[in-house]
């Protein structure tokens, strides 16, 4: 080539970005066609997760793979599935988070038929698996059988002090020695369902957590038209969670139980039935003592009839005798037990390690060694929080479910140990809330949640 020959420049490939979005311009996707895109990638991801669990160690917890065999807990598919190994199920769960979030999109222009189904669908899916991630099902049953069977207090004692009972092999070992951190009304369920076989038992809690789940989708429903919040969407986040849906329902959780009780308590209230309201908010703290961060709020707002002072005396009223009505069924079935719970949490969020926001990054610092001291100060945060939230729901200055919500978020982001299907506390909240915020953390939060493998 001579001297004088131009030099003719190579092309630089277009970025890919580039390319896709002019091809999204010229064949563009409809909110609708991503809401259905995504309803159907969480049927299918919630199949595969069915079909797979008993087979994908990640899926099932150790104390059931390593446990006794023969004892009907692998699911309706049994030894049939396949193994999605780490890689597989972590393509699943990000599709699955990838299709909720086109579902939550575009749900406003969804049939609410069509929302409904998919809940159900999915729901009954998760019901043919066993019992998915966790071993705290084992748990509710040992507590059960130490009260029924043996006559010990749950409150008072472990797991360990039914060592030869069929169950212990399926506890974790790291929960034997502590008694229930649960609440009274619970405890009291889990004696009822003692005499049944722990397989029975294991499907009784699964479907306990579907029926509260789908309680919890109503009550949403009816909340929301109340609240001028578009329904479908609102229920559409709340029932199709993926983490609600995998771990919640998935592990026969009772933070669906206690669930069911706190939303079916805000609908309540948002029909000025305030003594009903306040005593619903009791039973669901009964269940699980997380209820209770709802209490001060229900207390701080402004009712829709008649003066602030006269809701607050109503709400408050309510407050007091079921509490007084808790606490009298309490001491009579449990005696001073229930004394220890308080204690009891303590002991499990001091467990959390990196199972926890803030102890994964003192971990990550290599400061895992101050966890103690970081604890305190960020309960006394926690506190101050939750009073300056109540403080402006009280002034009329900020809605007392977004108040809710946001020291919901707190307790979350402070807790000592976070596991994935507390994310549930915060969705209903964040689905009646108009605030946008919520909803967003609320998505964060699941996603973070899904990582906990």
């Amino acid at each position: 080539m001579s001297v004088s020959e131009p030099i003719t420049a190579v092309p630089r490939p277009r970025p890919w970005s580039d390319v896709l979005r002019e091809s999204w311009a010229r064949y563009p996707v409809s909110a609708e066609r991503e809401a259905w895109i995504g309803l159907a990638g969480l049927l299918v991801t919630g199949l595969v997760i069915a079909l797979s669990a008993s087979s994908t160690s990640l899926l099932l917890p150790q104390t059931i793979r390593l446990g006794p065999t023969g004892t009907g807990m692998t699911g309706a598919f049994g030894q049939h599935g396949i193994d999605l190994h780490l890689a597989g199920l972590t393509f699943v769960l990000v599709v699955m988070f990838a299709s909720y979030m086109l579902v939550v999109r575009g749900a406003a222009v969804l049939p609410a038929r069509a929302v409904l189904i998919g809940i159900a669908t999915i729901l009954a899916l998760v019901m043919l698996a066993p019992p998915l991630f966790s071993t705290d099902v084992f748990s509710y049953i040992a507590y059960g059988r130490l009260g029924r069977i043996y006559s010990a207090n749950p409150y008072v004692f472990g797991p360990s002090f039914l060592q030869l009972d069929k169950v212990y092999p399926f506890i974790d070992q790291q929960w034997v020695t502590t008694p229930t951190a649960y609440g009274p009304i619970f405890t009291a369920l889990s004696y009822l369902l003692a005499p049944l076989a722990i397989a029975a038992e294991v499907v009784a809690y699964k479907a306990i957590a579907a029926g509260a789940l789908l309680l919890v989708c109503l009550m949403v429903w009816k909340a929301a038209a109340l609240r001028g919040v578009n329904q479908v969407k609102a229920v559409a986040l709340v029932g199709l969670n993926p983490a609600t849906i995998a771990y919640g329902v998935g592990g026969g959780h009772n933070d669906m139980l206690m669930l069911a009780l706190l939303v079916t308590g805000i609908y309540v209230l948002l029909l000025e039935r305030q003594r009903t309201g306040g005593a619903l908010i009791v039973a669901a703290t009964a269940v699980k003592l997380t209820g209770g961060l709802l209490a001060p709020f229900a207390l701080a707002r402004h009712g829709g009839r008649g003066t602030a002072l006269h809701s607050r005396r109503a709400v408050l009223a309510g407050l007091l005798l079921a509490a007084a009505l808790a606490a009298a069924f309490s001491f009579g079935l449990f005696g001073t037990g229930p004394l220890h719970l308080l204690g009891t949490l303590q002991s499990v969020q001091s467990q959390g390690g990196i199972h926890s926001i803030p102890g994964l990054l003192l971990s990550a610092l290599g400061l895992s060694a101050l966890s103690g001291a970081a604890g305190i100060v960020l309960d006394v945060a926690l506190v101050i929080c939750v009073g300056w939230l109540v403080r402006r729901v009280w002034l009329g200055e900020l809605d007392w479910i977004t108040g809710a919500g946001w020291a919901t978020v707190g307790l979350l982001l402070s807790a000592g140990l976070l596991l994935p299907w507390y994310v549930g506390w915060l969705t209903p909240l964040a689905a009646l809330s108009k605030d946008r915020r919520l909803l967003v953390v609320s998505m964060l939060l699941t996603a973070l949640a899904l990582t906990s493998l």
